[in-house]
């Protein structure tokens, strides 16, 4: 592993080039189920690109692509049918607060969704009309941090301006906070980046593997990384952002979520085998305690702490898998 130096040449067109970037790394496809998967499999439309889990609801909120340029949220109460709401356009990526509203990430702003009634709001952000937005992540005091497909970070400083703007990424894929921290994932440069609060700089920049491609923060201070085409689980501290943990994971490592406190499991999905596996970090190297077998291609994962229920969600329409005492194995 090593530091990313970012840094200006001494070209004229140096400040305009893009950093140098890879192939970035996905996902292995899935066989077909060949055993049956644990728990309750439910019915679910479409073939979903991300899923979270709401406290204040209890509500698993999943979202897929629609028809028509159209994303669709659905939300999956603990019992009742599913219920799919149409944005009116298309959603990248997704966040939550944990008290019954999720944003997502969309050209020009973001959409707050309202859990309990289905209303959808688009927000704009004020002067990015053009900006392809691709990532979303919520900060400790409430404002919203988000990516776009040209490789800037934005920091809010309300529902619609702007405080601070960051360009150093090939791409933001992925962004999730510790406190008032935002972690930036750029699969391109396989990288993982921390800001200063300010959203103004960044603090330290870390290469991530051989190919990362999804990243989960858990309520440790931990940031964890799948390296999907390294074969690795990699497991960060934040302040300052260093590599603490790292552990061969087969199988293509995507999909993650994890469990509350210094004693929850990490959950990696291995998409390669339709497999989930639950890692205990307490002790310094991660430790499998339990595993399941999956719906086929199981690219993301959820974990609804009071219920110890985790939930596995089809990328290819196969549904959702519901594993409840999932981690009483242990």
């Amino acid at each position: 592993m090593s530091a990313i130096l970012l840094t200006v040449g001494c070209s004229s067109n140096a400040v305009d080039a893009p950093p140098p970037t890879i192939d970035p790394a996905r996902a292995a496809e899935s066989p077909p189920a060949a055993a049956t998967p644990s728990g309750e499999v439910r019915p679910l439309a479409g073939d979903a690109q991300a899923a979270l889990f709401d406290a204040d609801t209890g509500s698993l909120v999943v979202l897929a692509a629609g028809t028509d340029d159209r994303s669709v949220v659905t939300v999956v109460p603990a019992t009742g049918s599913a219920t799919p709401v149409e944005l009116a356009g298309t959603a990248t990526a997704m966040a939550g607060d944990g008290e019954g509203r999720v944003f997502l990430s969309t050209k020009g702003g973001y959409f707050r969704f309202d859990i309990a009634t289905g209303e959808a709001t688009k927000v704009g952000v004020e002067g990015q009309d053009g900006s392809d937005f691709t990532a979303v992540a919520r900060r400790a005091d409430g404002n919203l941090v988000l990516g776009s497909a040209d490789g800037t970070v934005y920091t809010l400083a309300s529902d619609t301006t702007v405080g601070a703007r960051l360009e150093i990424f090939a791409r933001v894929d992925g962004i999730v906070t510790q406190g008032n921290t935002a972690v930036v994932l750029d699969r391109g440069q396989t990288s993982v980046t921390s800001l200063n609060p300010e959203g103004t700089k960044s603090e330290q920049a870390l290469r991530a593997g051989r190919g990362a491609t999804t990243m989960a923060a858990d309520t440790a201070g931990r940031v964890l990384v799948a390296d999907t085409r390294g074969g690795e689980l990699l497991v960060y501290g934040v302040d300052p952002l260093m590599l603490r943990q790292r552990f061969p994971v087969p199988d293509s490592p995507y999909g993650l979520a994890v469990s509350a406190g210094d004693t929850g499991l990490a959950w990696v999905a291995q998409t390669a085998t339709n497999t989930v596996v639950g890692y205990d970090l307490a002790t310094g190297t991660p430790v499998e305690k339990v595993r399941y077998r999956t719906v086929r291609q199981p690219n993301s994962l959820a974990f609804d702490d009071a219920s110890d229920t985790l939930y596995v969600v089809s990328g290819v329409g196969a549904g959702v898998q519901v594993i409840p005492a999932a981690g009483a194995g242990r």
